[in-house]
Order: structure tokens, then C-alpha cells, then sequence
């Protein structure tokens, strides 16, 4: 079926098509590709109703082929991290590919964020993707069938994840955008306001891998429970924050995992752009865009660089598999997965 909002983005190396969605409600539009299912691109009024572009994307399929970013793209079947790409189901060891070091990242080396996605249906405001992941994709077990619903409205963007699989397997999927709510030209975030609701988060070791722990974040450049500048502690002298140049850490989300509840706020004074995430999942991965560096050029050839954007994803804690004192994410068969983000936005007052 031929819709207006769809248009050719482009053709992958084994001839597969790639196609850019457009979304529109009220004075907010979003664009989406079929490729990765990325986000490429969320515009909202700043405080004077001026439009800005607070995603960072790319100008063509084949910079997206060269990026390791994951810049806007669905990530599954596994979000983040697996220590050395193992873990034990059922009494069965399964061994992932390993994309980032000894450990298995966002779903390997062709995980979900590098997979044309069907376009299941296409309104001017609402989009459906599915996949189809095959018994042993990566080294998982079961098929497992996914279906994404973005849903954009007058006050923001909603993500509706689901999935299922004909044997019990793991499931955990995010998406990886890159926001700058100054404008994604604007250039660094680190005079941008986060708050993250978390009384506590789980420190990792040098390769990122969670050390099981449970710590709080009082007392720590960690705490960012009131709210502050990205800069103001990036770069503090603190062992988690220097292993990973920044940060890149699971946040344990206050109230109940399966509840749609507030998970996070970022805002910029100079546009007067607020925005809150709200996850129905148990945690929210905040990177800092330590490692952008080295990104393609962006759109309109902003030069994506360090800390031009940062990200909020929603998640299953890293390692859960191996980590019995996680939340789980094992998804059993015949069971059904679902979970839904918020990306909802207002005006500074």
C-alpha cells in the first residue's frame, strides 16, 4: 500500500528498501525509518512556538550504515549489555555474538538496530513496525515476533513495544535516541538539565558490565534526583564516571516495574524545552554521548562530536541474565511482552 507519509530513504547493499515515515499531530512531527526503525528526527515548539529538532539523525541510509551509535534505532533482542555473551536457560548455556569486547551489546553485531522492519500500518500520526527474529538470530533461542507502535500526539511521542516467542528466550528492547533539546546542531548538551527518579543504580566494572550491586546514589555525582547541569559532575574524579568517561549507567527507577510512571526530566534554557520520559520498565540507561565522537555528520552536516546528544533508555537492568537479584528478562513462551515509553513535552515556565 502507497501512503503519503512514506517515502524512499534508500536501498541496503543485498537490495532490500528502506523507507522514511513521516508522523504530524497538532504543531509536533516526528520522522522514522524502516531501517533499524530509527527515530531520525522529533520536532517541538520552544517556548516563543519556534520549531527545533531535539534528535540527532542522519542525512543518508549509507551514514547510517557507517555509524556504531545506534543513533535512534530499536535495539533488541537485547538492550545493553551481556557479560562475555553468555548466559544459562534452562539449564542450557547459549552463547551471543560479542560486539564490544568479550561482551554482547544492544543484540550483536545484526541485531534489531541494523534490520529492515515491515511497516504493519501508517496513519498521519501513528506507525507500526514489526520483525521477525529468527530461532538462533545472534544465538538466542525461539522466534521471536516483535511489533513497535509509535504514537506521536500533541504532547510528545509514545512507544508501544510487544513481543513473543515460541520458546522461553530473553527480551528487552529500548530505543537509542539521541536528544538535544537546544536543537541538534546546537552542539554539546553539558549545559542541559537532567533529573533521573532513582534513589539508587547499579555501578559496573571497567568493560560496563554491572558488578551485581545495588548502590545508592546519595552522596555520589551519581544523585541526580533534584535535578542539574549534565556537565556539572561528568568529569568529576569518581571511579564510575571515569571507567566510562561520563556517564553511562542503569538507573533503578522508583515505584513499580509495569506501572507507566515518571522516569526522568532533561530540559534546555535556551530553547525553554522540557521533556519527561515516563517507562513502564524497571530501569532507564542515562548515557552522556561520551563516545559520539567520530559519528558521520548529522543532518544538514551538524557536526555530531562528544556530548552532542544524550539518551534515556528505558530497560531490563544490563546483565540481568547473569545477575539472579536483577528483574528478570526472560520472556516464556507463549508469554507476551509489552512495555511503553513516553517522551512528553512541555514549555519551561
Amino acid at each position: 500500500m502507497d501512503y503519503p507519509n512514506a517515502q524512499p530513504f534508500g536501498v541496503l547493499p543485498n537490495g532490500e528498501s528502506v523507507e522514511l515515515l513521516t508522523l504530524r499531530c497538532g504543531r509536533l512531527s516526528c520522522e522514522l525509518l524502516t531501517y533499524g526503525g530509527a527515530l531520525r528526527s522529533l520536532t517541538v515548539p520552544d517556548r516563543d512556538g519556534r520549531p527545533v529538532d531535539v534528535l540527532l539523525g542522519l542525512e543518508r541510509l549509507e551514514d547510517y550504515l557507517l555509524q556504531d551509535k545506534f543513533l535512534g534505532a530499536l535495539v533488541g533482542r537485547y538492550a545493553n549489555r551481556i557479560a562475555k555473551g553468555r548466559f544459562t536457560l534452562n539449564g542450557q548455556e547459549y552463547r551471543l555474538q560479542t560486539n564490544d569486547g568479550e561482551n554482547h551489546l544492544h543484540g550483536g553485531p545484526t541485531g534489531f538496530d541494523k534490520q529492515v522492519w515491515t511497516l504493519e500500518a501508517l496513519t498521519e500520526s501513528t506507525a507500526t513496525l514489526s520483525l521477525h527474529s529468527p530461532d538462533g538470530q545472534e544465538g538466542y533461542p525461539g522466534d521471536l515476533d516483535v511489533r513497535v507502535n509509535y504514537r506521536l500526539t500533541e504532547e510528545g511521542l509514545e512507544l508501544d513495544y510487544w513481543a513473543e516467542s515460541s520458546r522461553d528466550t530473553l527480551c528487552n528492547l529500548t530505543n537509542h535516541a539521541y536528544f538535544n533539546l537546544s536543537g541538534h546542531q546546537s552542539g554539546p548538551v553539558t549545559a542541559q538539565g537532567i533529573q533521573i527518579y532513582a534513589q539508587s543504580y547499579t555501578p559496573t566494572d571497567a568493560g560496563s558490565i554491572p558488578t551485581g550491586e545495588v548502590a545508592p546514589v546519595a552522596g555520589t555525582p551519581m544523585d541526580l534526583r533534584s535535578g542539574r547541569a549534565i556537565g556539572e559532575k561528568v568529569d568529576e574524579d569518581f571511579p564510575q564516571l571515569t571507567m566510562a568517561g561520563g556517564y553511562d549507567h542503569n538507573y533503578v527507577l522508583d515505584g513499580p516495574a509495569g506501572v507507566l510512571r515518571p522516569a526522568a526530566r532533561a530540559w534546555s534554557a535556551h530553547t525553554g524545552i522540557a521533556m519527561e520520559v515516563l517507562t513502564t520498565q524497571p530501569g532507564i540507561q542515562f548515557y552522556s554521548g561520551n563516545y559520539l565522537d567520530g559519528c558521520p555528520a548529522g543532518k544538514g552536516g551538524a557536526p555530531y562530536a562528544k556530548r552532542w546528544g544524550f539518551c534515556l533508555e528505558t530497560q531490563t537492568f544490563p546483565d540481568a541474565p547473569n545477575r539472579p537479584q536483577f528483574p528478570t528478562a526472560l520472556l516464556p513462551k507463549g508469554a507476551v511482552y509489552r512495555q511503553t515509553t513516553v517522551y512528553r513535552f512541555a514549555r519551561l515556565p
